[in-house]
């Protein structure tokens, strides 16, 4: 059973939660909430969005005990990602960076060659880097080799809600890879992130799903609860699935068959 002993380690961290929060989209008062509702740990930050200005600066909307997980988003190649990385551990955010390396303006794709290079730069400076990429086996081990603490593959284009589009290559991820894989972007609806647990996905990040909501803080809530019951589910060992025919659950309808 998941318990107080079932904790995912990140950068030598422990967490709880297995709901990584995403920022954007949502008005800056609503995020305080969304984090209480989805008892997220740790919450995405865009840098360009930390500024020193009181009103509009993302950090005091977020609760002290969150650990911030700056990104990169907006940038086209590792180094302009390791240059937003160093300025976001400046501004005081911390050595947890989300590398988001991006040079498709249409679908959002991530660029696997830079995102690897800029790990491993980013990994010898101290940082603990949470690469965002598309599914790919063989990248995910050159993600491993340089440094990466972490493995975050999309499961459909980034802000579309269309759910596990990935699934098989997550899934080999998953059985490869022996690092937190955290399924990042797509993931729309709270079923699709229990489905993602029960593979034996580490955690979950979502922003859209919320952001596009009708209630957001009921909406938090309710992937914070499946995210656990997919964290149990897989904990437990998955019921095996018969290929085909049926098996009756109950062996006395046996004598059904019987003639009197």
């Amino acid at each position: 059973m998941a318990n107080n002993d079932d904790v995912l380690v990140l950068g030598g961290r422990e967490f709880h939660s297995r709901f990584i929060l995403g920022s954007g989209k949502y008005s800056l008062p609503l995020i305080e909430t969304a984090v209480r509702d989805a008892g997220a740990e740790m919450i995405t930050v865009a840098v360009r969005r930390t500024n020193t200005v009181d009103e509009g600066n993302i950090l005091k909307y977020i609760p002290e005990h969150v650990t911030l997980l700056p990104n990169t988003s907006g940038a086209r190649n590792a180094d302009e990602a390791v240059r937003i990385a160093r300025l976001a551990r400046e501004l005081g955010c911390g050595d947890f960076v989300k590398i988001e390396i991006m040079r498709d303006s249409r679908y959002l794709l991530p660029d696997n060659q830079e995102t690897i290079r800029a790990t491993e730069i980013l990994a010898k400076e101290g940082f603990s880097v949470l690469p965002y990429m598309f599914p790919d086996l063989t990248a995910a081990r050159d993600l491993v080799s340089a440094g990466a603490a972490a493995v975050m593959p999309l499961a459909a284009p980034i802000g579309s809600n269309r759910g596990l589009a990935a699934r098989d290559f997550i899934e080999i991820l998953i059985n490869e890879i022996d690092l937190p894989i955290i399924v990042d972007a797509g993931i729309g609806r709270p079923s699709q992130a229990c489905e993602a647990m029960e593979m034996g996905a580490a955690a979950i990040m979502a922003n859209t799903a919320l952001a596009t909501a009708g209630n957001l803080p009921l909406m938090a809530q309710a992937f914070k609860e499946a995210i656990t019951a997919g964290r149990k589910a897989y904990l437990s060992g998955l019921g095996r699935v018969l290929s085909r025919g049926a098996e009756a659950s109950d062996p006395l309808t046996g004598f059904l068959r019987e003639d009197a």
